[in-house]
């Protein structure tokens, strides 16, 4: 699957933060309990991302990363770095003066035309498009984007399902 067209849209990006989630899984019949931290930075046309989760037991389990510059099409990202747990970290490297998405994992080799996120940039590149699409980020609505993980790419799309007031710790 190629890149499709690049598609501008309007976007706002949203502040820094730092987000911290309690994590709960099932692994081969154990219970696990952790904490998940996202730390996102953006400003002076840069922005940088990072998510790690972390159990008790195991230690860290996923460790990825996302840093880059902001363009007419929102984030665009220069690389992509995502460590697993007992596994040598993994790259996709967004190559702008060759206008090319390479990855350490494979061969595969994807032309630039502009959007292009990765498994940790796309969470932001999202919420900056939905901040800045107003009232036609609505149910029903379509969001597509060219998503890069470990060794290739392809087509997200993002649906809006329906709106709903979230209850969070600060109210």
């Amino acid at each position: 699957q190629d890149a499709p067209a690049a598609i501008k849209r309007k976007f706002i990006l949203p502040p820094s933060a730092d987000l911290h989630y309690e994590l709960q899984a099932r692994q081969r019949g154990f219970g696990l309990k952790g904490e998940a931290i996202v730390t996102w930075r953006a400003g002076d046309g840069k922005y940088a991302v990072s998510a790690e989760s972390r159990v008790a037991v195991l230690g860290t389990i996923t460790q990825d990363r996302s840093s880059g510059t902001v363009d007419a099409f929102g984030l665009a990202p220069a690389e992509f770095v995502e460590k697993r747990m007992r596994k040598d970290p993994t790259t996709a490297t967004f190559d702008r003066e060759a206008r090319v998405l390479r990855f350490s994992e494979s061969k595969q080799v994807y032309p630039l035309k502009g959007g292009e996120q990765d498994r940790v940039s796309i969470t932001w590149q999202l919420a900056a498009v939905a901040r800045g699409a107003g009232e036609r980020f609505k149910p029903g609505s379509e969001w597509p984007f060219f998503v890069a993980g470990r060794r290739d790419a392809e087509t997200w799309v993002f649906k809006v399902v329906k709106r709903e007031k979230v209850q969070a710790g600060l109210g």
